[in-house]
């Protein structure tokens, strides 16, 4: 694999991938994402503790400081939080936990957006799982499933800001929203960071990933790397095959896989993107770890810019 390791070992580490800031925090440009930590609700039984465990603290090892969680990431037995605190305390002075608010467990056992009132509750709720005296990073997760949606985000992100008056947040930011909402946002308070869906072969939002480059504010694309979760694509939940065959040959190159490329090309895309892939297998998170430091040519790079025009 071509690659740049800058760890001591053998094992490539996310300082490959270089760094960018959460707002005056600084963190390697590879993170980690917690939402398949407990598993998923399509999954026939969650995630082995132990496993889930080990992956958090084989991430910290090899240089994640930036962990992407919420508190509505969980099942019945298992909870995302939960388990990055039992794996990581007493955290790393370096590490960074970003959350998400907005979404909170319902009546039925679902899911519902939470009222602008409800949002205290919510950040404190991960404050105790977490076992935190504060959050670091909270960012308010807009719209409903995976569909963006219009409107005003100026009284839920305004109540927000309060709590970061407060005291109990350091700092904000966004998720699943438009430009439109940002720039709302933007006037409110500090935005630090956005969370969108983004990556090789769904770049609806490039003109959102612009307007954060402009502003110093950190792109946090999810889903970058597996884009056929079941029920939440545009592909309706198949496996996504655009520009499979420019993928696969850009990754025989490196004796990398697809995966790693996909992760490859949107670190390439922009010097303020950080990436957040979750797993629950060590030796998936060490492969996308490894993505960091991999070099892609220009060649390489116009080859895969030019999937999207057929997809």
């Amino acid at each position: 694999m071509t690659i740049e390791n800058t760890g001591s070992g053998s094992t490539p580490t996310a300082a490959a991938s270089g760094t960018w800031r959460l707002g005056d925090r600084t963190v390697n440009r590879i993170g980690f994402g917690a939402m398949r930590l407990p598993g998923m609700p399509w999954d026939e039984k969650p995630r082995d503790r132990a496993d889930a465990i080990a992956v958090l603290r084989r991430a910290v090892e090899l240089g994640v400081n930036h962990i992407d969680t919420a508190a509505f990431y969980f099942l019945p037995t298992r909870s995302a939080n939960e388990l990055i605190s039992t794996a990581l305390q007493p955290y790393p002075d370096d590490l960074v936990i970003a959350t998400k608010v907005g979404p909170g467990p319902s009546p039925d056992g679902g899911l519902e957006f939470a009222r602008p009132d409800r949002l205290r509750a919510q950040v404190e709720e991960n404050i105790r799982q977490l076992g935190l005296d504060h959050l670091e990073l909270v960012n308010l997760r807009w719209g409903a499933g995976l569909s963006k949606e219009p409107g005003s985000v100026a009284e839920h992100f305004g109540a927000l800001a309060e709590l970061r008056e407060a005291g109990l947040i350091r700092h904000l930011g966004v998720s699943n929203i438009t430009p439109e909402q940002l720039t709302e946002a933007m006037e409110i308070a500090p935005v630090v960071c956005v969370q969108n869906r983004y990556g090789l072969t769904e770049r609806q939002d490039e003109t959102l990933v612009e307007m954060c480059a402009g502003h110093g504010i950190a792109f946090v694309p999810f889903f970058t790397v597996a884009p056929s979760i079941p029920g939440a694509t545009p592909h309706g939940g198949g496996p996504d095959t655009t520009g499979e065959a420019e993928i696969a040959q850009v990754a025989k190159a490196h004796g990398a896989t697809p995966a790693q490329i996909r992760l490859a090309w949107t670190l390439h895309h922009g010097r303020h993107i950080l990436v957040i892939p979750g797993t629950g297998d060590i030796a998936h998170l060490e492969e996308n770890i490894a993505a960091g430091g991999i070099r892609l040519s220009a060649d390489e790079l116009a080859l895969l810019d030019g999937i999207a025009a057929t997809g």
